[in-house]
């Protein structure tokens, strides 16, 4: 599955030279211009020396803008890129030079949708950003896009430059831009900025607009998304912490962890109520879609049965004790697979006796269709299995089920509900399937 990076997102805004969604933004700053100052198409098409301005701005000749700035055509003067001098001045680091240009322009700000201070945000000076506010830049004015200079302050991750913006942009203006500046700091990967606006009283379960949803492949809504695509175990943790909910994207967060790999991620996620029991919406399967990306990780495989996955299903085959009458399970996609037909293809059939072996700690007795018995009794842990299935299960383990079934999958989500249980704490570790608990054993000993 495709999906569009959070660096994709800006990129529209970023290429200066070469994106068009910029050059329509600086095109309708200059309208803006021309209509306040009245001024026709002809009075601002470039100078015999375009660049005489624009060269003394990013060199920082103090003297020669003194002496540009008192010709007022030289301030409406376009470079090759569509730029104003403001345009130049607000990109730069030098504050004075800035307020050399609004000196001989101190009404241009008023004018402009905005395009000033996002080209300012890139940079995060918080001192020209300080300025193009005290001269009226509106922060809550959005580019066509939708986005807003505090969204692009927080996605290149500008502490300082976020928290001149976040007193003066106003909730509205973000509700109507369609996403959060936390997607943005998340797809950044700057925890530092989504903890800023976390405190700030920014909603960690703000979720993108369906306009902005669309330009996804997966349809991303939440920004926690963004920080498990991106693998960023600190940015999840804060909206998680924040109260960020787990399951409220297309594509399940958990899914996303588990194809990375990262236990850490993994495991805070569950802890946080991530539903081991969702559904792809891709490769649509009679069980649970989870198990797909645990098959050759044990560590992995236990977390997502400790927290409540239906091990029942993988079984229920619609076959029962006749053989299947479809060919063989292949690279395409089939409707509504069962595990018997995926444990059993020639690249994975090598792990079904240790997989099914491990799912048998977490139910009672469970039957086999012959296409999966076949391909078990060809691997050595058939002999335990078949014990396992011979011999009645302890009592123990069979009140552990039977307790697990009446607290139910959504309560298991929730690890820390057990903690509220008036139950002595061995149980609870026996309700939590701690003895298979391999990933906690793994961080005692090798803690990171």
């Amino acid at each position: 599955m495709s999906t569009q990076t959070g660096e994709d997102f800006y990129q529209s805004e970023d290429d200066l030279d070469e994106d068009e969604a910029t050059q329509y933004i600086i095109e309708q700053s200059l309208i803006q211009y021309r209509k306040l100052k009245g001024l026709n198409p002809s009075d601002l098409k470039p100078s015999e020396d375009p660049d005489e301005i624009f060269k003394a701005i990013k060199e920082g000749d103090e003297g020669a803008l003194n002496r540009l700035v008192v010709q007022p055509e030289t301030l409406s003067r376009v470079d090759e890129r569509g730029w104003i001098p403001l345009h130049e001045a607000a990109v730069q680091e030098n504050k004075i030079i800035l307020e050399l240009i609004f000196s001989g322009a101190d009404v241009l700000c008023e004018s402009e949708t905005g395009t000033i201070l996002f080209e300012a945000a890139a940079s995060g000076n918080p001192d020209i950003i300080s300025l193009l506010l005290d001269h009226r830049a509106d922060p809550n004015l959005p580019l066509y896009s939708g986005h807003l200079p505090i969204h692009r302050v927080a996605y290149h991750g500008h502490r300082l430059a976020l928290e001149h913006l976040i007193p003066v942009t106003k909730l509205h203006a973000v509700k109507e831009s369609g996403m959060s500046p936390l997607h943005s700091a998340a797809a950044g990967g700057h925890a530092h900025c989504v903890e800023i606006l976390l405190k700030a009283g920014y909603d960690p379960n703000f979720m993108l607009h369906p306009r902005l949803r669309r330009s996804y492949d997966d349809e991303r809504r939440s920004a926690l998304f963004f920080a498990v695509s991106n693998n960023d175990l600190q940015c999840s943790r804060l909206l998680l912490e924040a109260g960020a909910m787990v399951n409220q994207d297309p594509v399940n967060c958990l899914q996303v962890a588990l194809r990375h790999g990262h236990y850490e991620l993994i495991n805070i996620l569950l802890k946080f109520g991530a539903n081991v029991n969702y559904y792809s919406r891709v490769n649509t399967t009679h069980f649970p879609s989870a198990l797909q990306y645990a098959l050759k990780d044990e560590v992995m495989l236990r977390m997502i049965l400790n927290h409540g996955y239906d091990v029942k299903r993988c079984f229920d085959c619609p076959y029962g004790d006749n053989s299947h009458d479809y060919a063989p399970w292949t690279t395409s996609i089939i409707k509504d697979m069962v595990f018997c037909e995926v444990i059993t293809v020639s690249w994975l059939k090598h792990l079904s006796a240790q997989v099914v072996r491990i799912m048998l700690d977490y139910t009672d007795h469970v039957s086999f269709c012959p296409k999966l018995k076949d391909t078990l009794q060809e691997q050595k842990q058939w002999p335990e299995i078949c014990h396992v299935q011979r011999n009645a299960r302890n009592l123990k383990h069979l009140c552990r089920l039977r307790i697990r079934e009446h607290l139910s999958r959504l309560r298991l989500r929730a690890p820390a509900f057990l903690n509220f249980l008036p139950l002595p704490p061995r149980l609870k570790d026996y309700l939590r399937y701690k003895e298979y608990d391999v990933y906690s054993r793994g961080s005692m000993v090798n803690p990171e």
